[in-house]
């Protein structure tokens, strides 16, 4: 009897051992659409400010929370917690225009979508797309690993944000697989 025992209990810490990784994994997952979730509000708040604005983009998450003034009132266009990676629990990384992030970005997307640039629903923002007349070796979508430059960390306008954290996700966004890299911007939607 004490031998079944045993051997029953020897069984169920077997299972449970086999699951953990599912259950992390399943983890990451939620936190990855999560981010992904935020990291679109983000973009579309970015978007209602440069339209609202005269095509001027943010210069800080703040404005885009405190919103958009309409005669005597704001526009709310960002929730409070969407101004925060669910990856790291911290600020999202501001990218700005013209950055290697957002060219690189602006690369995977292109090979993503087979050359082409899915179009911007925003007009005033088109002027921030750079136009690639020619891949880089375009049958490789290997990664490199994102470095946040000093153009990146730097003052000013942004037209986007990404994540801090440089883990490899379970979520393909864009087919990058790696957190750091996912960038969320109104420029391709």
């Amino acid at each position: 009897m004490l031998v079944a025992l045993i051997a029953l209990m020897t069984i169920i810490a077997l299972m449970l051992i086999a699951a953990a990784p599912s259950v992390r994994q399943q983890s990451q997952r939620e936190r990855e659409i999560e981010a992904i979730f935020r990291g679109e509000e983000v973009a579309q708040a970015i978007r209602l400010f440069a339209r609202y604005s005269g095509g001027q983009l943010p210069t800080s998450m703040d404005q885009l929370l405190e919103g958009i003034p309409r005669g005597t009132q704001k526009i709310q266009i960002l929730r409070p917690s969407a101004a925060r990676d669910p990856l790291t629990n911290e600020e999202w990384r501001l990218v700005r225009p013209g950055t290697e992030t957002i060219l690189e970005f602006q690369r995977k997307v292109m090979l993503y979508s087979n050359g082409n640039i899915p179009p911007t629903r925003e007009p005033t923002l088109q002027r921030y797309v750079v136009q690639m007349t020619s891949l880089v070796n375009p049958g490789s979508n290997e990664s490199s690993p994102s470095t946040e430059s000093s153009s990146d960390s730097s003052t000013g306008p942004f037209i986007g944000v990404t994540s801090r954290s440089q883990r490899d996700s379970v979520i393909n966004y864009y087919g990058i697989n790696r957190h750091d890299q996912w960038v969320f911007t109104p420029l391709f939607r």
